[in-house]
């Protein structure tokens, strides 16, 4: 698997996990939503600057962005669609 997409994998596991948006998490990290989602889906190259906010703001070690995962294992899945209760 390409590093971008291993990266954006993960960091879609753990944001889905948490229950965090898209648009939170931009927010949140200081990144553009659209750059985001483009990670998400490995055709963003993020640098190291934008992975170290993204996993200081999600709350995991930097070195969690690259965890392998099981051949086979399915793509995580989105939060489901529309705004979430404040």
């Amino acid at each position: 698997m390409r590093g971008r997409d291993l990266v954006g994998r993960n960091v879609r596991r753990v944001r889905v996990a948490k229950g965090i948006s898209q648009e939170r998490l931009a927010f949140d990290a200081g990144v553009d939503r659209s750059y985001l989602g483009g990670m998400e889906r490995g055709e963003a190259n993020p640098t190291v600057d934008v992975l170290d906010r993204l996993a200081l703001t999600l709350g995991i070690p930097l070195a969690a962005l690259f965890e392998e995962f099981e051949k086979g294992a399915p793509a995580p899945q989105g939060l489901s669609p529309g705004r979430k209760p404040s």
